[in-house]
């Protein structure tokens, strides 16, 4: 093997990244550079600049990306309606692109000979990080720890951790019952009683949602404009993509909108169960769906259906930075030109409905065409005889035959 002499880590500060840093020094005998970023998972991030200078880091990378994960990677893909298995609005899938993105163009800026990553063996993260950084560099390294030491339980872990010396504030104590990810889409959990399909999750267990019974019993009503498929507004008010995120997750939180209990296939091969609070994605997707319906022709908006779910796997499995991702993409946009106005919605006890919707440019439902009342000759009702006839004639042929 040839020798490693820069490894560029994702590295959060916590238990199992900070033994990661040390595992590597001693393991391949390099020098360790960390990325630590803010994509709105609601912890501060600068203590993990003091842990890794603790630890002797030299090169330390903090970064705000926020607005990144939003502009370039929730919004294209909400674009798309996307939903894998009917349920999981992809909050963990979407956030691996861009990390794997920086973890490959730190590397080229330090010199780094390879990247790693505190993934296990059995998700779908590993697939993710290490899909993105072979298409953005294809000859990089890729050091995953999880599928190469023993260290394989917490104890392991946590006794490693004190025999090195390792500063983690939170190796000693009660062990948190779930695993959980978080970033500006959603909050993530699994482990746990989690681990049991039939036990329900503890009430105490989600962090930004109150629960749909104790939610206000008056109504929230926003109003969110659109422009080219993406929120740029709320009740009138510009907001930037993560603005938008951050005020719907407040506002979806208050209203008990958000949460789900999925089980879910791996690309790995094993089901997974695990609860998700996605609040502003819940209503980024029923208001995009509303402005759709008003500015998108019929057979563009069949196809984008059609087309939705293998764009969710793609996302799901990892292949973001994929040939055939990038492509789709560009279609999606496309269509998107048109899809401009504002959508009314009202927020109650997890619900999110639809009030009312406009677009003064790109609406195509004509009122004189589609009005129960008389259209003045703007729709003649007999040319429906020959159409439903022509339609038939297939399934009258093939009745008379038997």
């Amino acid at each position: 093997m040839s020798k490693i002499n820069k490894v560029v880590l994702a590295y959060s500060g916590g238990l199992d990244t900070s033994i990661i840093l040390k595992w590597l020094r001693d393991t391949y005998d390099c020098e360790v550079v960390t990325f630590t970023a803010d994509i709105g998972q609601g912890e501060e991030v600068e203590p993990a600049r003091a842990k890794a200078e603790a630890m002797g880091v030299k090169e330390i990378y903090i970064e705000d990306l926020r607005e990144d994960f939003a502009r370039d990677y929730v919004f294209p893909m909400f674009r798309a309606n996307t939903i894998y298995e009917g349920e999981y609005l992809l909050g963990t899938s979407i956030a691996r692109p861009l990390i794997s993105k920086r973890l490959v163009e730190i590397a080229n800026e330090t010199g780094a000979h390879a990247i790693s990553h505190g993934a296990t063996g059995k998700g779908n993260d590993q697939v993710r990080f290490e899909l993105g950084a072979y298409a953005l560099k294809p000859d990089v390294k890729i050091i995953a720890p999880w599928r190469e030491w023993d260290l394989n339980s917490r104890e392991k872990l946590m006794t490693y951790a004190e025999q090195h010396g390792i500063p983690v504030d939170f190796n000693k104590g009660k062990k948190s019952p779930y695993s959980m990810d978080a970033n500006l889409l959603h909050i993530s959990y699994e482990g746990g009683v989690l681990e049991d399909p039939w036990h329900g999750p503890e009430d105490d267990m989600w962090r930004w949602s109150v629960s749909p019974e104790t939610a206000p019993d008056v109504p929230t009503v926003i109003e969110l404009s659109f422009k080219k498929g993406d929120v740029v507004a709320i009740d009138g008010k510009d907001m930037s993509p993560a603005t938008v995120m951050e005020t719907l997750n407040r506002l979806g939180g208050e209203n008990g909108i958000g949460r789900d209990d999925i089980v879910e296939n791996r690309y790995v091969g094993m089901k997974s169960r695990g609860c998700y609070e996605t609040p502003a994605g819940t209503i980024l997707l029923k208001a995009h769906r509303a402005m759709e319906s008003l500015t998108l022709d019929r057979e563009v908006a069949h196809l984008k259906d059609e087309l939705m779910p293998r764009y969710a796997s793609m996302i799901y499995n990892g292949y973001w930075w994929s040939p055939e991702r990038l492509m789709l993409q560009k279609m999606i946009d496309a269509s998107q030109e048109t899809v401009n106005g504002n959508v009314r919605l009202k927020l109650y006890k997890g619900n999110v409905i639809v009030e009312g919707r406009q677009s003064e440019s790109d609406s195509l439902f004509d009122e004189s065409i589609a009005t129960f009342e008389d259209d003045a000759g703007a729709y003649n009702q007999k040319d429906a005889e020959g159409f439903i006839k022509l339609n038939a004639l297939r399934m009258r042929i093939a009745a008379r035959k038997k």
